[in-house]
């Protein structure tokens, strides 16, 4: 066991990812009558994410959070078992009100992720998803009750995993983000 543990499917050694991965489905902790979410197509922009609003499995410090187009998320089975943790979110996470796990979380107000859904794939019953790329919101641990003075040794644990730590989001997506607020407010062409 690592001495900082960040999230199960990092520290144990991530699965060789496939190339061809077409989506799966998402599939909750209920031992019986468990939600199913099927996900078509690919996911993107997969990290761990240190916010204090994603569902984290137990034990684990960041969660693993990704995207996809919400139009390619459809709820299978047992959707009555869903609710959204909070619907004033930006993300409207939509949970199992039996075991607590976060399915998807669309964005469905005007934000430059409109029409995404966030989703935990290990949650996946197919394997060959893409593995985590970068860790967000790192400082945000310390919001969930984490020791700031262990902050540096987390940082080189995600550095160690090949996970470059990140405040915020990573480069690329804080430019998506600021061009599409520029477009919006006619600072840009659009």
């Amino acid at each position: 066991m690592p001495s900082i543990a960040i999230h199960p499917s990092v520290d144990s050694g991530f699965k060789a990812t496939d190339a061809a991965f077409s989506g799966g489905t998402l599939v909750c902790h209920c031992a019986s009558n468990p939600v199913k979410v099927r996900v078509k197509g690919d996911i993107a922009h997969n990290h761990a994410c240190g916010c204090s609003k994603c569902w984290k499995p137990d034990g684990a410090v960041f969660s693993v959070v990704a995207v996809a187009p919400s139009d390619n998320v459809e709820v299978l089975e047992n959707g009555d078992k869903l609710a959204v943790v909070d619907p004033a979110a930006l993300i409207q996470r939509h949970a199992c009100k039996d075991c607590g796990v976060h399915l998807y979380g669309p964005v469905e107000r005007d934000h430059p992720f409109k029409g995404l859904s966030f989703l935990h794939p290990e949650l996946f019953q197919e394997e060959g998803w893409a593995k985590p790329g970068f860790a967000a919101f790192v400082s945000s641990i310390i919001e969930s009750g984490y020791d700031p003075g262990k902050m540096d040794g987390v940082r080189a644990r995600l550095k160690e995993v090949a996970l470059e730590p990140y405040d915020c989001l990573n480069p690329g997506l804080m430019d998506y983000i600021a061009t599409w607020t520029a477009k919006k407010n006619g600072v840009l062409p659009a």
